[in-house]
């Protein structure tokens, strides 16, 4: 199993950047989870279009779903260039029926996931976990039998995630502010929360992702550091992970 950061951004991009986006990958399988702001663009670097096997989003706020109307049109221009319909399944949840019906276009179809039970996609399998965030919203566990990797979505801390990440091969965290700052009002975590659940879960590494566009990022790891001992890196797009390999 591959994944390779697509995005990264929390809330809008920085300059030439894209929010949530990430590409797991195997047997040819290719599985986008989240489509934030600018992923489209950034996705056509590592794949065309057209090799999406699946979407799969944690919830519709903007910087996760804003390309997923660009997806559509992409689709749509490729079916009348090779003169063929094809249709791309986007995974959602239906607790925001209003965001969920915008999945389904001429060249897509919404597909509801039952948070409540495991979701085949593929060679995955995912389970879910809901966060603690303004609106429904869900965080990941993705595997294919071999690779686990753990996707928190956009959360404040909560002590569930530890169990639900336990002995995760790799752990994405929302890592949207700083450990002076105080995230849980905006639902969101600091680089110490995200660090800490990494620790208590024995995660082989961490990811920080959801990044803030101020301030020195690298002070992220830094910061989580002091309290998980195994690997941290720092999102950034194109950054590929594999099981057993590092970045």
């Amino acid at each position: 199993m591959k994944l390779t950061v697509i995005g990264f951004w929390g809330g809008y991009p920085a300059p030439d950047g894209a929010t949530s986006a990430y590409l797991v990958e195997k047997d040819d399988f290719a599985l986008l989870v989240d489509a934030g702001s600018g992923a489209l663009s950034k996705l056509q670097k590592q794949k065309h279009v057209m090799e999406l096997d699946a979407v799969i989003l944690s919830h519709y706020h903007h910087d996760h779903v804003a390309d997923i109307g660009v997806l559509q049109y992409a689709w749509l221009v490729h079916s009348y260039l090779n003169n063929r319909e094809e249709i791309l399944p986007i995974y959602g949840h239906t607790e925001d029926m209003g965001g969920f019906r915008k999945l389904t276009h001429k060249c897509t179809e919404g597909v509801a996931y039952n948070p409540n039970e495991t979701l085949a996609i593929g060679p995955f399998s995912i389970t879910f976990l809901k966060t603690e965030h303004p609106v429904p919203c869900y965080g990941m566990r993705i595997t294919d039998g071999e690779a686990t990797i753990v996707y928190t979505a956009d959360t404040a801390f909560k002590e569930e995630w530890a169990d639900f990440a336990n002995d995760a091969d790799l752990l994405i965290t929302d890592c949207n502010f700083y450990a002076d700052q105080y995230g849980a009002q905006a639902g969101h975590m600091t680089s110490e929360e995200g660090a800490a659940i990494a620790a208590r879960a024995n995660a082989g590494e961490l990811l920080l992702s959801h990044l803030p566009q101020y301030r020195n990022v690298d002070d992220l790891v830094d910061e989580a550091g002091a309290y998980f001992s195994g690997k941290i890196h720092l999102a950034q797009e194109g950054l590929t992970w594999e099981k057993r390999l590092n970045f």
